[in-house]
């Protein structure tokens, strides 16, 4: 089995449900990766402005953050334009995915490939 985790939450508009969501997708990273499965973990949407977040050592999810960082594929890019978070992707070192060429976009990551790659999608 191999797992792609979507997190499409915000975290300036979102609050206590838009941490959860994060939390809960960070945790299901872990645990797939604690039990040896291939997991990826894609910022996407308005999810993309947790890449100015999650590198807080002061955040609450930053210690499972790092512990799941390496699983980390990257920031879907032309969800970082419109949404404002590409300079914070690119500042934290983050890897802009642009596998999708959506028209009118820099391109985002393909959910289409990664299901035909045998990944299941799960959405946070």
């Amino acid at each position: 089995m191999k797992a792609a985790i979507i997190i499409l939450s915000d975290p300036t508009h979102g609050g206590e449900e838009a941490l959860g969501r994060l939390f809960n997708g960070l945790a299901a990273a872990y645990d797939f990766k604690q039990r040896g499965t291939d997991v990826a973990i894609y910022f996407q949407g308005t999810g993309t402005r947790w890449a100015g977040v999650v590198g807080n050592p002061a955040h609450p999810v930053h210690a499972l953050y790092q512990a799941v960082a390496d699983t980390v594929a990257g920031v879907s890019c032309g969800c970082a334009d419109v949404f404002g978070a590409r300079e914070d992707a690119e500042k934290n070192g983050f890897d802009l995915v642009t596998d999708n060429s959506v028209p009118g976009t820099s391109g985002l990551p393909s959910i289409a490939q990664l299901a035909a790659d045998g990944y299941s999608i799960f959405s946070f």
